[in-house]
């Protein structure tokens, strides 16, 4: 009955999601508690649900506070003579154009988000792709492919997977960093690749690349106000001692990006009422994500505290065949990618994700294997070329081309990507082949 019922709940909770019937929002939190009112459970919803923001709390406090810590030191300029300097470096010529280009996305996806990488990256270098007359899908594959693999503790797919399994971001990614290094490499080998051939299609010759002029940025007057070239330094220096001590482990994300936050208003923006604003600029995201990592929290909690998840689990482990159990996060590994096809972050990593790694918990596997497994292309590299994200849209939009000649071209080398990744991670021994 309570595997019947879990698994209606998450049938209901990815058509409302898929369909757009009901916002992420909502679908976590009403669709839930409707199920454990229909199974029995009444007023004791409410402490499976405070047991679940419980949970979560630490999670959605390191996201909203990344949200405004990075915000900030972005508003003050911190990524300003980074971004110019790439621009002078590039020059007129393709191989450096296109690599780049991908250095610049890997650099402004640091706050973790898609569409500020794509915003600030394609116009910026796109004009370089109009002037050449390069390959606009190019441009389009190498910030894709830069995000995507670029995903960071405090990025989207990291924290749901955290969330949904109980685990610590830092659990989750440390082991991981050697494998997003050999998918960073790839993506400047594909980035270098590409650049060549568009010299010799085009014809053109290092001497030509070299002699242009230098081709620059312009900041509005509100980008002006708020800059502080002169605390550069300080920025860089702040930032690097957030990331390095959290990545470490030594002390909670959350605790870092809590005090990162409060040092880099203090440093940059000392008066209230600058401090105030810059917070305010970028409430509405921080807040959004929050509202749907409390949901998240609603959401496992019922299923958890009601027994429907492991009910679910119980009952799915009898299809699996003992002999492939072990095998189970490479498979997710491999599928992760197509899967951002098929589902969104929330539906994935909230209602598909935790039965997988339930299942796989009853054959002995540690289910933090299936979040490490899931992370390497569901909406990392998935998400640059799903329909489900509006991201996708931003990329095609801003570049000019269609949805898909994007696709066409970019799908393989993102699915390469998670295909290296996943067997470099089972080399490595984050988990089974």
């Amino acid at each position: 009955m309570l595997a019947l019922l879990g698994l209606a709940t998450i049938l209901a909770l990815l058509v409302a999601i898929m369909t757009n019937k009901l916002s992420p929002l909502v679908a976590l939190i009403i669709i839930p508690v409707a199920a454990s009112l229909i199974g029995g459970f009444g007023v004791e919803t409410t402490k499976f649900i405070v047991s679940g923001i419980k949970d979560i709390a630490p999670v959605a406090a390191m996201f909203v506070f990344a949200i405004v810590f990075f915000g900030i030191v972005t508003d003050a300029g911190m990524m300003d003579p980074i971004i110019d300097r790439i621009l002078r470096f590039v020059g007129l010529r393709p191989t450096r154009i296109v690599m780049g280009s991908a250095l610049l996305a890997l650099i402004i996806h640091l706050d973790g988000s898609g569409a500020v990488t794509f915003l600030v990256t394609i116009p910026a270098m796109l004009p370089l792709f109009d002037r050449l007359g390069m390959d606009k899908r190019i441009l389009a594959l190498v910030v894709s492919l830069a995000a995507g693999v670029n995903f960071l503790p405090w990025t989207g797919p990291v924290l749901r997977a955290s969330a949904a399994l109980k685990v610590p971001v830092t659990d989750i990614f440390s082991p991981l960093v050697f494998v997003q290094i050999v998918g960073l490499v790839f993506v400047f080998s594909v980035a270098y690749v590409l650049g060549k051939r568009e010299e010799k299609r085009l014809g053109l010759t290092g001497a030509q690349g070299e002699s242009a002029e230098i081709h620059g940025r312009v900041l509005s007057a509100e980008e002006e106000k708020v800059r502080r070239p002169h605390l550069f330094w300080a920025n860089i220096a702040l930032t690097a001692v957030i990331l390095g001590t959290m990545i470490s482990g030594v002390v909670d994300a959350s605790v870092m990006f809590m005090i990162g936050t409060v040092l880099a208003l203090i440093l940059n923006y000392p008066g209230v009422k600058d401090q105030k604003a810059r917070v305010d600029a970028h409430a509405k995201a921080a807040l959004m994500m929050a509202s749907i990592l409390f949901a998240a929290g609603a959401f496992t909690g019922i299923m958890r505290g009601t027994g429907m998840l492991t009910a679910m689990a119980t009952s799915a482990a009898g299809f699996v065949p003992a002999e492939f159990a072990s095998h189970m996060p490479f498979a997710v590994g491999i599928a992760s990618m197509p899967l951002s096809m098929l589902f969104d972050p929330d539906s994935y990593y909230f209602g598909v994700m935790p039965v997988i790694a339930h299942v796989y918990q009853s054959f002995g596997g540690a289910p933090i294997e299936i979040a490490q497994a899931s992370i390497l292309g569901q909406m990392t590299t998935g998400f640059p070329v799903s329909p489900l994200t509006p991201a996708t849209f931003l990329v095609v939009g801003l570049c000019g081309i269609s949805l898909g000649e994007h696709q066409k071209f970019a799908i393989p080398y993102l699915f390469a990507a998670t295909v290296l990744m996943t067997v470099m991670a089972a080399l490595i021994g984050v988990f089974p082949f």
